[in-house]
């Protein structure tokens, strides 16, 4: 087996522990597993983003999910290589490997971002289709009580999605439309993606915010003068 991989196959970025770390460990090191998975809907800048900021964290070890229409995005979408997208997290995992140390429950995390959220995975979700490692690690995550992220991206919405969405809030997970704020008025497209991406971080509650925060229409104007 190669050094970068480990029993189930994921692989690993050099220096990072495996994921057969015993738990005693882990919690010593009070280090926070989060996962991040990429579907097919356009904003493959989101989950990349994401990776970006979660790695400055040094005490987050991040799992990537991505499936085959998410790389195709990848690929469209951004000037970005498929090495250069997993060298982000600490752990790949392969798309169909159900078998992975984040399709069990009793493998902790402390939550999962699907940036962006396809209006497919949307519905597994919804419905408790586990048919993939990115639909079964959301089920987990919402049985077991975890923080579940979903930005999902399409527009306009018809009846499915909508309904979609209140089953997978009634589940108890967030559904984050990446909608971006302009009343921060952000320099750029980046800017917009980065401030979204703080955003949904910041709502897993493992770091101090890390979004910009609004502090009223007197004080925006006192620092826009």
């Amino acid at each position: 087996m190669p050094a970068d991989r480990d029993q189930s196959g994921a692989r690993i970025k050099p220096g990072t522990h495996d994921t057969e770390e015993p738990p005693a460990t882990r919690a010593a090191a009070s280090r926070v597993d989060i996962v991040v998975a990429i579907t097919g809907a356009s904003g493959a800048a989101f989950g990349v983003t994401l990776l970006e900021q979660l790695g400055r964290l040094d005490h987050v070890r991040t799992h990537l999910v991505v499936s085959p229409a998410g790389w195709m995005n990848v690929d469209h979408e951004l000037d970005k290589s498929r090495a250069d997208i997993e060298s982000l997290a600490d752990i790949v995992h392969g798309f169909r490997d159900v078998g992975a140390s984040i399709a069990s429950g009793s493998f902790q995390t402390a939550g999962m971002i699907v940036a962006p959220c396809s209006m497919r995975t949307l519905a597994a979700v919804a419905t408790g289709l586990s048919d993939n490692l990115i639909t079964r690690t959301a089920d987990v995550t919402l049985k077991e009580r975890r923080r579940l992220i979903l930005a999902a991206r399409e527009t306009p919405l018809n009846l499915a999605h909508l309904r979609n969405m209140t089953s997978v809030t009634e589940m108890g997970g967030i559904i984050f439309p990446p909608v971006p704020a302009f009343y921060n008025k952000p320099d750029s497209i980046d800017q917009m993606t980065a401030d979204l991406c703080a955003r949904m971080i910041d709502l897993l509650q493992i770091a101090e915010p890390g979004a910009r925060p609004w502090l009223g229409l007197r004080a925006s104007k006192v620092i826009n003068t």
